[in-house]
């Protein structure tokens, strides 16, 4: 598997941290906060354009964890400790979410840690199986 890819943005004290491989393309960023995020222009990410709280609020909202955050000067935001029950949901048209730390076999037999949120492929079109990467949207999947 490619090495993932991983982009930092600031607005000064806070980081967001950026992971297109994980990204389901639900738009929620770009709809939170349109000033910050904007897909047609380079950065992509202007974290400057908003409150740290803002970013941190929109973040927490991103269904794939494609987006997450840290302070400078602390680790990296982490998920929560596993509770026993696994809260796995499905997005009308779109990928199954599943929440929590997961320990992923992959077809190759390796295996990654996921954390915070999984979006995994139903529609069967990734190129990032058993990911999503959003292709559902592309496809018109129905399900």
């Amino acid at each position: 598997m490619a090495q993932e890819i991983v982009k930092e943005y600031t607005n000064g004290d806070l980081v967001v941290v950026w992971k297109p491989q994980k990204c389901i393309h639900s738009e929620i960023c770009v709809k939170t906060l349109p000033q910050v995020y904007n897909p047609e222009e380079k950065p992509w990410i202007k974290a400057e354009n908003a409150s740290q709280e803002a970013l941190k609020d929109q973040i927490s909202k991103c269904p794939s964890a494609a987006l997450t955050f840290y302070m400078k000067g602390e680790k990296q935001q982490e998920a929560s400790q596993p509770s026993s029950e696994i809260p796995v949901s499905v997005v009308e048209n779109g990928p199954l979410l599943v929440q929590g730390t997961l320990k992923v076999a992959l077809a190759d037999g390796s295996e990654e840690i996921q954390k915070r949120s999984t979006a995994f492929c139903r529609c069967g079109h990734s190129e990032n199986k058993p990911y999503c990467d959003g292709s559902h949207g592309k496809m018109n999947f129905v399900g």
